[in-house]
């Protein structure tokens, strides 16, 4: 990650998650990334509806002109790197890996702006719309709205090592409910 605030956001959101996979939605405290809210949004994780932005910071919005909410998300992408994205969100909301992506927009003047893509996943909930967040971070100041963004480069953050745990732990902490114990008659 080459933008700070991406870097921050991240670190934000790994301690937040801790030995999991993702964090919980509730676990994420606007407060304490204040001063990032503005670049931070919430897709919601429908295909049919192009991921639509479920929350969109007020920089996100001043980015591309408008109020987002609703809107879809792989809409500003290009035609030819469209799928790209769809395909970068799918892995990010399946698998629970985060991404990070360069992206050149067109300015309405014709010049290019270059921005930084974060993608997070949520932990999904049962009976839950499942969930995703980033944060759209623009290198340089950004004067007029963006549009026909195109994916540069991405890659995905790979998981944190895991602890072994002894086997016995683990088929403890895999066994819920009713648990039966062998012994003696």
């Amino acid at each position: 990650m080459k933008h700070p605030s991406n870097r921050a956001f991240f670190a934000y959101w790994d301690e937040r998650r801790g030995e999991a996979r993702a964090p919980d939605r509730s676990e994420i405290e606007p407060g304490a990334v204040r001063e990032l809210l503005g670049d931070i949004f919430v897709l919601s994780y429908e295909a049919e509806g192009g991921y639509p932005f479920r929350v969109a910071g007020t920089r996100v919005c001043a980015l591309l002109g408008r109020d987002l909410k609703d809107k879809s998300f792989s809409a500003l992408f290009t035609p030819d790197t469209r799928r790209d994205i769809e395909e970068i969100i799918a892995v990010v909301a399946e698998e629970l890996l985060g991404a990070v992506a360069g992206i050149t927009a067109t300015t309405q003047d014709g010049t290019p702006a270059h921005l930084e893509l974060l993608l997070l996943p949520f932990n999904p909930r049962a009976h839950a719309p499942v969930s995703l967040t980033g944060l759209l971070a623009p290198f340089g100041d950004a004067q007029q709205a963006l549009r026909d963004f195109k994916l540069t480069s991405w890659r995905y953050l790979a998981h944190p090592p895991q602890r072994l745990v002894p086997r016995a732990l683990r088929k403890l902490a895999i066994a819920r409910g009713l648990m039966v114990y062998e012994g003696l008659r």
